[in-house]
């Protein structure tokens, strides 16, 4: 996978390199608006990059808490961190970055690497399984591509 994103990288470079600051740093945005759509499609979905449906959630005990309200089984993880006021992109003309950054990294590396934590303040550790929120898949590559050919045609 690293091979295929490092042809990708020198790929895009000989292109890149023609272009003007204001331009790269035009694509790298646009690059990085597509590539935060793509992987907010995939949380949503529920898998990961290589196409794994993420560890399901462990079972609650106790699904009645206050009277009268019924917590859900079945919501679906990370619906606030695949948000855009969360998955952020850095775009800049030399390179963009799309991620998790500030307080919610530290929730999203839990996460994507599979680390213990705290489930509250005082309350007792867990081992979270791996759930890989980003990576690149085949479609993400094929994404990048098609964002730069697209800019570039319409520049021509």
């Amino acid at each position: 996978m690293s091979d295929d994103l490092s042809s990708l990288e020198l790929w895009a470079g000989a292109l890149l390199s023609k272009l003007q600051p204001a331009e790269r740093l035009a694509v790298n945005r646009k690059v990085a608006q597509d590539l935060r759509r793509s992987q907010t499609k995939r949380i949503a979905s529920q898998h990961d990059a290589e196409g794994n449906a993420y560890a399901a959630r462990k079972n609650r005990k106790k699904l009645r808490g206050k009277q009268g309200r019924i917590k859900h089984q079945k919501a679906a993880m990370f619906t606030k961190l695949r948000t855009a006021a969360n998955l952020k992109i850095r775009p800049d003309a030399n390179q963009l970055s799309v991620g998790f950054f500030g307080r919610v990294a530290r929730i999203a590396r839990i996460h994507q690497e599979g680390l213990s934590d705290r489930v509250s303040q005082k309350g007792p550790e867990y081992l979270y399984p791996a759930r890989g929120l980003l990576g690149f898949s085949a479609e993400d590559r094929e994404l990048i591509r098609d964002s730069l050919l697209r800019h570039l045609m319409v520049r021509s």
